[in-house]
């Protein structure tokens, strides 16, 4: 589904990315592993066309999207949602206002806008939550809203950065639990980073490691 081939990133004449090769099976829940600074970030930007390779070439179902310095298929059309560390949810609107956003974005009619916030609000457990305020629910209920907003639009491709790690142990692993489930339960392919050894190996398929510059 989703292929690096002989990807590089510079900036400002210092090297972030050399030489990744890369192939990601459909469905898979591939989690990047690495300390701060070791390009994690960049990589799922690169996926979901935030930036472009300097060189090389990325592919997502096997068509060219991004190639040496080029963004050939613009993120809204890459099938893709992504869940920021900060999480990126608007305040000033409520949790329905956050969740339907992208369909109003994508031109769904009322009626199935209602009806999806409806059903991927009760798959996150937050029904009846609808007409909250961001500012009103726990740490744990945000990474929901979070989650909810990205899955609304049923995405091939869910991209997670260090979702969880403002989080307590405890909660932590009551969402990842949830996360794999949603994963089995609607078939996305989930790109994860963390900084935690125990978090990769609870989520994932495939694990791979980063250091500076270069993938090991």
């Amino acid at each position: 589904m989703i292929k690096f081939e002989e990807v590089s990133l510079f900036y400002k004449k210092k090297t972030i990315l050399k030489d990744i090769n890369l192939d990601i099976k459909s469905k898979e829940r591939l989690v990047i592993l690495g300390a701060s600074g070791s390009g994690k970030t960049t990589l799922l930007h690169l996926i979901a066309g935030l930036i472009a390779p300097s060189k090389g070439t990325i592919l997502i179902d096997n068509e060219i999207v991004s190639q040496n310095g080029q963004i050939i298929t613009p993120p809204h059309k890459r099938d893709i949602s992504m869940v920021f560390q900060d999480l990126a949810l608007w305040n000033h609107m409520s949790v329905k206002g956050n969740i339907e956003f992208g369909l109003k974005i994508k031109g769904f009619s009322k009626k199935e806008r209602a009806y999806r916030v409806k059903e991927i609000l009760e798959l996150v457990d937050m029904k009846g939550f609808e007409n909250r305020e961001i500012d009103q629910l726990s740490g744990g209920q945000r990474q929901r809203v979070a989650l909810a907003r990205a899955l609304v639009l049923s995405p091939k491709i869910l991209l997670m950065d260090e979702p969880l790690s403002s989080l307590d142990r405890e909660l932590s692993l009551q969402l990842q639990d949830k996360i794999l489930k949603l994963q089995k339960k609607l078939g996305f392919t989930l790109i994860y980073v963390t900084h935690s050894q125990e978090e990769a190996e609870n989520i994932s398929t495939l694990i791979i490691k980063m250091s500076t510059l270069f993938m090991v």
